[in-house]
């Protein structure tokens, strides 16, 4: 597979890249960015992290608002963020925010007429991980994710589905609990069909339930969230998590909102949580 460079800047001793490819997951051209701190441009093999984007998210978002380049320079991490779904001509798509372009919400789409694109678990954690790991110098078997709502809710799912290639997991503001949220009813109804137990395959509380996680998970979480009733609700992954034995930090942050100037308050503690975890 051929991977484009789009762009290339230098920061902090490294290269904020994005790369184009062609997808055979989704059957369009993706784009990813990609930052590789210093001991990557020398070919040394490094821990990854893995950002998964919110609703209406490019990987422009975190590039941009985050200020991860600093912090993954620091800690000598190569750090990926993709798109959010699949885009272009002929790709599926609707007039609300929170469906279709922009808003994949990291399943594979099984009803018309998103099933032809709309396949980003299969993207993230087989092809772009795969991608990613014969192009790029990742460190075998040291790899995180973690997300921002809709991709809080995408790391948490990828992680515990596949245990074998994310070793860290966390996230800001999550999307739980989609069996138990309109946005998650919405997008479950139209992706994966009416069919309810379906869905419990995609849903973070069902699947720490029954599959579980190895190591522990950091939340973050803030408490003027304007979601977090009615969309978010961390303590039904709380409750979960505590049911089934799983080791859950979860830090409600005080008067903080679902914006970047939350995440990128507090994504130091995650860059560095990540990378203690991949390295020791």
């Amino acid at each position: 597979m051929t991977l484009d460079t789009i762009s290339s800047a230098r920061a902090f001793g490294g290269e904020q890249r994005v790369y184009r490819h062609a997808s055979a997951a989704t059957g369009t051209d993706m784009e990813f960015a990609a930052f590789l701190p210093a001991e990557a441009l020398r070919g040394e093999a490094c821990p990854t992290l893995f950002y998964l984007s919110g609703l209406t998210c490019t990987w422009e978002n975190a590039t941009t608002k985050a200020g991860y380049q600093r912090l993954a320079a620091e800690y000598g991490l190569i750090l990926i963020a993709p798109d959010t779904s699949p885009r272009g001509e002929g790709v599926a798509n609707d007039a609300a925010y929170d469906l279709g372009q922009g808003a994949g919400f990291y399943v594979d789409a099984t009803e018309a007429p998103w099933a032809p694109h709309f396949a980003m678990e299969s993207y993230v954690a087989r092809e772009l991980f795969d991608l990613v790991s014969a192009e790029l110098p990742v460190w075998e078997g040291a790899v995180g994710v973690t997300g921002h709502s809709m991709g809080g809710h995408g790391a948490l799912t990828l992680a515990m589905k596949h245990p074998d290639r994310f070793r860290s997991v966390s996230a800001f503001a999550p999307i739980v609990n989609p069996l138990d949220c309109p946005w998650g009813e919405k997008a479950f109804t139209a992706y994966l069909g009416a069919d309810r137990a379906t869905w419990a395959a995609h849903d973070a509380c069902h699947l720490v339930e029954q599959a579980g996680w190895s190591g522990d998970i950091l939340i973050d979480q803030g408490t003027a969230d304007g979601f977090l009733d009615e969309q978010l609700k961390p303590w039904n992954f709380e409750r979960a998590c505590r049911k089934a034995g799983v080791d859950l930090t979860l830090r409600m942050q005080g008067g903080y909102d679902h914006s970047y100037y939350f995440i990128s308050t507090f994504l130091a503690d995650h860059v560095a949580w990540h990378a203690a975890r991949l390295t020791g």
